[in-house]
């Protein structure tokens, strides 16, 4: 299979020249180009499926909107507007064989490494696999945390001292004791959220069907609240057990719904017309880009302390944090917060915008540290 080295998606590009300055005498200036390099099973942005080809999908034109020059590694179906190249022509999607993915994604980043360190100046990163091919380029590396906290993990990381890491929450940031370390939250392009005034009397819940989701947590509160929940989210292989005896019984098509996966479309509809989302997650959750998305059509999020819950979720302002099944309810029967004022919340806080912002600071920094080369 020959590689797709040329880009997929041709349009005149403006690039940023970042300026650093190395005294108040002298500085530098050189257009910089961004390499982001996503992993190759879902297509960026997604179809339904896949919180860190959305967070790369968002930056990619996120930075273009900024005037920089971005290159983005991905599927062959892919269909981000910027500069595309792709080495496997189609999605994969869900993982059937992970010792075929793991062939997959290692032949993939060793490749989109070895372009990126030969035509970009910077080179951003979403899995920690990645690192290893650092050891074979001068280029800045940055990694992005999307995934929890793993010792094993923590202790790679530890041997590639040199890359910049970004947590995506406080909480996460505050379990890592890598040197170079900033934290940013995701941020999400408000447009293609509908924002809904006016709700229906239903509950959401959105998120894979898993223990630590808190699925069977949501279909509780409901049951207890009264009110009736339709829930959406992709069922994995690990975790069919779980969906079949814990959830399938419960599903009657009335009081309880399951829609399936959601598209960007279904969520507008699921989410913004419900008059809550539920997020009783029962793990150090990373990030929860959901919660955002909830918050984007105005609907409030319910949920459980975890992870980065405080970090998103402004109790009394864009939903309430509650820490056990009864409070949850309580707040539910006596819920009475402004759509407008929580989608405003949103945009205050965690707009595209502002997530670019703070990554061009991170770029910015690396660039002063070290010396740029010439890209061939």
């Amino acid at each position: 299979m020959r590689p797709r080295c040329k880009p997929q998606l041709g349009y005149p590009v403006h690039p940023l020249r970042f300026v650093t300055h190395q005294n108040e005498r002298t500085r530098r200036e050189k257009v910089v180009k961004v390499a982001l390099i996503s992993p190759p099973f879902i297509a960026v942005p997604p179809g339904d499926y896949g919180g860190t080809e959305l967070f790369v999908a968002q930056l990619a034109e996120g930075l273009r909107n900024a005037n920089v020059e971005v290159a983005v590694y991905t599927t062959g179906d892919s269909t981000v507007n910027a500069e595309r190249y792709s080495l496997y022509p189609n999605s994969q999607w869900p993982i059937k064989v992970p010792e075929h993915a793991w062939i997959r994604e290692t032949n993939h980043t060793a490749w989109a490494i070895e372009h990126a360190a030969r035509t970009s100046d910077i080179i951003h990163v979403q899995s920690a696999q990645c690192l290893a091919f650092s050891r074979f380029t001068r280029r800045p590396f940055v990694l992005t945390l999307h995934g929890p906290h793993e010792a094993h993990l923590s202790e790679f990381y530890s041997h590639y001292q040199h890359v910049q890491y970004v947590a995506i929450s406080h909480a996460q940031a505050a379990m890592e004791s890598m040197p170079k370390i900033n934290t940013i939250h995701h941020g999400i392009d408000l447009g293609p959220y509908r924002f809904i005034e006016k709700k229906q009397r239903y509950l959401s819940f959105i998120g894979r069907i898993a223990p630590i989701k808190g699925t069977h947590i949501a279909i509780d509160v409901a049951r207890r609240a009264g009110i009736p929940l339709k829930i959406a989210g992709e069922v994995q292989p690990i975790y069919k057990e779980y969906f079949e005896k814990k959830i399938k019984p419960q599903i009657d098509g009335e009081f309880v719904q399951y829609v399936g996966r959601a598209d960007l479309n279904a969520k507008n509809e699921l989410l913004g017309n419900s008059m809550a989302m539920l997020f009783p997650i029962q793990w150090s959750e990373p990030f929860g880009l959901v919660m955002v998305e909830a918050m984007a059509c105005g609907t409030p999020v319910i949920a459980t302390p975890g992870g980065s819950v405080r970090e998103v979720v402004q109790d009394g302002v864009s939903g309430h944090i509650c820490r056990s099944v009864t409070q949850m309810v309580k707040r539910l029967q006596n819920l009475a917060l402004d759509p407008a004022n929580i989608r405003q919340y949103v945009a205050a806080n965690f707009s595209v915008e502002k997530m670019v912002e703070e990554y061009m600071k991170v770029y910015e920094k690396l660039l002063a540290e070290q010396p740029l080369t010439t890209a061939a």
